[in-house]
């Protein structure tokens, strides 16, 4: 039985954009970060993309592809605010719905209620095709492909964007695996396409028919073989919570003449939100990695792990500017990462835990102010005049749109 769908909204951010700007429809829109001259496009409307603007392009290239490029920095609120109502609208047929990505989800129907799984599946589709277009906006689009795994589900609704509606079943899956390539498969790029070249797997057909042995000893040389094998199968394998493993961000400087007490406020910015995000999901760091690219493109780093864990803005802030202090100047991109995560801190005696109960308890009280009155309302003031430096929304991961502080 084909249970699960695969929603994925069409040139998400950019479409979003149109919706909220009737000005834009129709029109070639980028999204960037920052605008500026060395701008990296995130996203780009189907009108900007047919003139040749993709995602990663520098803004003064895509201006010369499509001179008519309108440009738009994020409004992270107006993404977040689809993405709640994309899911609450995918909660209302399952239990189970996983958001993949800010503009993407899975519906496991196994779970739905009877009359819900009764229901034929390309009818589910297109309710919730027509439900976007009623309650968040008649611009919005999306894809929905069904399958009996995430895996055939996906790729189902990669087959015809945009606004596409498809099945993949035992029945016409040799049909569909015949008109593509390898590298039309998610999750297949040039490299696994050209492990499996070396072993005369040249179509998806041949992949499919492939003997699970050679996927395991020969292609991946790993157990991934054998989830490979499942994988094309309509088996399911890629229902696994890996948890968190590290909170990072990073930051392309705006300019070449800031001072060195501008950069470091910066870096604090960068140290005070990813300290705010390890709080919202309650861990602690032992490990902190400080990251440097300068304008020569040479990668710096310093790392250090600590004997206790911490996750107060005041250790992770110090912890950060004894790192970058070691690292070579000047510098264009900033990164801060919190790594060995876990999920308490180890209990030991400290003649210091009244001064540690009293960090905790304060960094705990900014926190629900910033949970309250929005973002930054109150921070160091060593990292004052930073607030242009914006959160990115995250394309891979969803875990942080929700900073709910217990």
């Amino acid at each position: 039985m084909n249970d699960i769908l695969y929603i994925d909204l069409n040139s998400c951010f950019a479409t979003i954009e149109q919706q909220a700007r009737p000005m834009l429809r129709g029109r070639p829109v980028a999204i960037c970060n920052r605008i500026t001259p060395n701008a990296c496009i995130i996203a780009a409307s189907y009108e900007a993309k047919a003139c040749g603007v993709k995602v990663g392009m520098r803004r003064m290239e895509a201006k010369t592809l499509c001179p008519d490029l309108i440009f738009a920095e994020t409004e992270p609120d107006k993404y977040i605010f689809v993405h709640e109502k994309l899911k609450r609208i995918m909660q209302d047929y399952s239990a189970n719905v996983v958001m993949k990505s800010i503009d993407e989800g899975v519906i496991d129907l196994a779970e739905a209620p009877p009359h819900i799984r009764e229901r034929n599946r390309y009818e589910i589709g297109r309710e919730i095709k027509q439900r976007l277009l009623t309650e968040v906006g008649d611009w919005m689009r999306c894809n929905v492909g069904i399958a009996s795994n995430r895996f055939l589900a996906k790729l189902a609704g990669e087959l015809h964007k945009p606004d596409g509606l498809d099945e993949i079943t035992p029945e016409n899956q040799r049909d569909i695996f015949a008109t593509l390539k390898l590298t039309d498969l998610p999750g297949i790029n040039v490299r696994m396409e050209r492990r499996l070249n070396a072993v005369s797997i040249f179509t998806p057909l041949e992949f499919l028919d492939a003997d699970e042995e050679i996927l395991v000893k020969l292609v991946c040389k790993s157990i991934d073989g054998s989830k490979w094998y499942k994988r094309l199968r309509g088996i399911e394998v890629d229902a696994v919570d890996y948890g968190i493993k590290s909170v990072g961000r990073q930051y392309v400087l705006e300019s070449k003449l800031l001072s060195r007490e501008e950069i470091e406020a910066r870096i604090l910015h960068l140290a005070e939100d990813v300290g705010y995000r390890l709080r919202s999901k309650d861990l602690y760091a032992r490990g902190v990695y400080v990251w440097t690219y300068g304008y020569d493109d040479i990668y710096s780093h310093r790392s250090t792990i600590l004997k206790t864990p911490i996750n107060t803005d005041a250790d992770i802030c110090r912890t950060t500017m004894q790192l970058y202090d070691e690292l070579p100047a000047p510098v264009r991109i900033i990164g801060v990462t919190l790594y060995k995560l876990q999920d308490h801190p180890e209990a030991q005696l400290c003649f210091y835990q009244d001064k540690i109960d009293r960090a905790q308890n304060i960094c705990t009280a900014i926190d629900k102010i910033n949970l309250r009155f929005g973002a930054r309302t109150v921070h160091s003031a060593r990292s004052m005049g930073t607030d242009h430096v914006k959160t990115k929304i995250p394309f891979g991961s969803t875990r942080y749109l929700d900073h709910s502080i217990t």
